[in-house]
């Protein structure tokens, strides 16, 4: 039996219909503008497998909500992929669900966080600020490009929520001691991960001035 590892993740922030420039769309007081959040319990069935896996897989499930779009929406099918390699020092955070409207059109919400090493202290905006996008269609990712734009703009973890965040961390697995391996080699591949796209280039700095 694999050891999983579960947490529930809250982002709320404004989408503007019609909107491509994800600023832009961010924006609440634009026409067209709506608020937009998602609740979501994300579960990575097989630890060992993640670990070893550079698209780190996991599922995603739970809702999101919006009037303009029928209110509160159950997620269909969710997908969420940690730090993606996009560029040297530069990874991604995916998302991707698919629901339906308020009368049974079926959409795709599509998120990256981007996670790297600019000027100041930025893991904490990196790592809680989703670029979002509502498409139309239930959209696979090799359609991302023709698909039709729905809306666009940017959600966020709020504080108080990231502290709730971190209390809803569980795993299963067959015993006591592999729940806790699963936790602790989730949370290892988390920090080699930031590790790796925060230092790189302090590390590239250092290696230029020693050659």
């Amino acid at each position: 039996m694999t050891a999983t590892v579960r947490f529930t993740e809250e982002m709320r922030g404004h989408v503007t219909f019609g909107e491509s420039d994800f600023g832009r769309g961010a924006q609440p007081d634009r026409d067209g503008s709506a608020a937009f959040m998602f609740h979501l319990t994300i579960e990575v069935e097989d630890i060992d497998s993640f670990s070893r896996d550079p698209l780190r897989p996991a599922t995603a499930r739970g809702w999101v909500k919006c009037e303009a779009l029928g209110g509160k929406l159950p997620v269909q099918q969710g997908w969420f992929n940690l730090f993606v390699d996009v560029a040297p020092g530069v990874k991604h955070m995916l998302y991707r669900l698919w629901f339906a409207d308020g009368v049974g059109h079926p959409l795709t919400m599509t998120g990256f966080k981007v996670v790297r090493d600019d000027a100041g202290f930025d893991v904490w905006k990196d790592t809680t600020t989703l670029f979002t996008r509502v498409l139309r269609g239930h959209v696979t990712e090799d359609q991302d490009d023709t698909a039709e734009l729905v809306a666009s703009g940017i959600i966020r973890i709020r504080l108080r929520d990231f502290a709730k965040q971190l209390t809803t961390f569980r795993s299963s697995g067959p015993t006591l001691g592999a729940r806790l391996r699963a936790l602790a080699k989730f949370g290892l591949i988390f920090v080699q991960q930031l590790a790796e796209a925060y230092l790189r280039k302090g590390k590239r700095a250092r290696v230029h001035a020693q050659g």
